[in-house]
């Protein structure tokens, strides 16, 4: 029986035991503990943010942050409509309604000009977004500064869905500080990860104090509990920041070697007929998360990344196609969009490939063969 191939599989990288055994003897098990300390200060000085927060998921930071910024029901945050549904389950968790911006076609990312228009047209109907959230799909830095420049000018908070982008730049500034804050996660999948995890980042030390006090439930300085506000249990564990201490110290690396894994694939399939890549802008650095592709079937000869999918899967390789877009999803079919069908095509189109971190040149190999075999 073949070994399969993952996606994104986990990739240790030989110090997150020490860590974990350190939490084990000197008995910090609990939350919170030196490794969480650690931890948010190593990815303070990576990525040059002033403060931050580390949480139990990607998706607690975003909650949070909304909440920082006072979104309640009724009121309505733009979202980028290409992306995984973590990026929008937060707006509806506060009662808010997620409006959904397609993205343009050189980075999958939110569209500078279609944001604009969802902005006009929500101020036409009384409505001034609480937020904007832009997302750095598979590590593709969003066009950051056309986005600001539009949310400057109408004075409307970014928060970077940096979930899949620790590590990448624009112009040499990492993902996650252009707006007020931004989210990253640690899933299993991602670049680095704490088995489960995310963090809050931000130049704001007070948004990053009072999202640290929500995320433990909010208990008042009393020497009984006390509790003024509704809090949360959203902070990471001593533990799961011991396997991230680790992680950090190979999160280069790890770029490297996914950065390798597209030059693998761009270099066998960009030749391929209707099979393209998304480069990367002048000034544009991505981690390269995953590696995805596009298929014309039109000039492809018919094959579609269903039919590519497919066959991979038989050989017990596991790809997936790029995000159904949230404007698409039966559970926000009611939401407004504003799009030209750009995230439509792209999800009609794309499939993501073997990306890990941990993958052999066999595994490479193989999976060329079986994508060959078809052409």
């Amino acid at each position: 029986m073949k070994n399969k191939i993952w996606l994104s599989s986990p990739h240790m990288g030989g110090n997150e035991q020490r860590y974990v055994n350190e939490a084990f003897e000197t008995n910090w098990i609990a939350p919170l503990g030196p490794h969480v300390n650690n931890f948010e200060q190593a990815l303070a000085k990576y990525t040059s943010a002033h403060e931050v927060a580390a949480l139990s998921s990607g998706t607690a930071a975003l909650h949070l942050a909304l909440i920082m910024l006072g979104v309640k029901p009724g009121d309505e945050v733009i979202c980028q409509s290409m992306t995984f549904s973590a990026s929008a389950n937060p707006i509806a968790y506060l009662g808010a309604t997620p409006v959904f911006v397609d993205s343009e076609a050189d980075t999958w990312n939110m569209c500078p000009e279609q944001l604009r228009v969802a902005i006009e047209d929500r101020l036409a109907k009384g409505k001034l977004p609480k937020a904007i959230i832009p997302v750095h799909l598979y590590g593709m830095p969003a066009n950051m500064p056309a986005i600001m420049a539009i949310a400057n000018e109408y004075e409307i908070p970014v928060i970077e869905d940096a979930a899949e982008a620790l590590g990448s730049t624009l112009n040499g500034q990492a993902m996650g500080t252009f707006g007020l804050m931004g989210i990253l996660s640690f899933n299993g999948n991602k670049i680095i990860t704490t088995s489960g995890g995310g963090a809050l980042i931000s130049d704001h030390k007070e948004y990053i104090e009072k999202s640290r006090f929500l995320a433990t439930q909010a208990r008042d300085n009393a020497p009984h509990y006390q509790h003024s506000e509704i809090g949360y249990n959203y902070r990471m564990s001593n533990v799961c920041a011991g396997i991230g201490l680790g992680q950090m110290e190979v999160l280069d690396e790890r770029i490297q070697q996914r950065r390798a894994n597209f030059d693998f694939y761009k270099t066998h399939l960009s030749q391929l007929p209707g099979v393209s890549l998304i480069d990367e802008p002048t000034g544009y650095f991505s981690n390269r998360w995953l590696s995805t592709i596009l298929v014309d079937p039109e000039k492809a000869n018919g094959l579609t990344r269903e039919k590519l999918a497919d066959h991979l899967a038989a050989d017990v390789i596991e790809c997936r196609p790029l995000w159904k877009p949230m404007h698409l999803q039966p559970v926000f079919e009611a939401a407004p969009y504003y799009g030209t069908g750009v995230a439509e095509k792209l999800f009609e189109n794309g499939l993501c490939l073997p990306s890990g971190s941990n993958l052999s040149d066999a595994d490479k190999s193989r999976v060329l063969s079986k994508l060959l075999e078809l052409f």
